[in-house]
């Protein structure tokens, strides 16, 4: 039996891998084969619904896009953002409003 799947290798070099129940318990041997970028995307169905087929663009849900586009408006100024010199500072602000404080 054999099952492939292309994947994306992060850059920490670190997978979790959940292995299909069609895969038998018991000693496998696990194969890394780079694939090129256009193999990949037109071999993974996975992949390819990450991407927009005309643009090659990465493609994201709604609440992804309304979430870059808030952070694109923060950094326009169009939207008040906090900013802070240091993280005890960040976390000075979002502990203040915690009742367990």
């Amino acid at each position: 039996m054999t099952v492939e799947q292309i994947i994306d290798v992060p850059a920490d070099r670190r997978i979790t891998l959940e292995v299909p129940k069609t895969v038998p318990a018991g000693r496998t041997i696990l194969t890394f084969t780079p694939a090129a970028e256009e193999t990949a995307l037109r071999e993974c169905p996975v992949c390819t619904r990450k991407f927009d087929p005309v643009t090659g663009n990465p493609r994201y849900n709604a609440e992804t896009v309304a979430a870059i586009e808030e952070g694109r408006a923060m950094m326009r100024g169009e939207i008040p953002a906090n900013r802070f010199n240091s993280l005890d500072e960040m976390w000075d602000e979002l502990m203040k409003d915690d009742p367990a404080n």
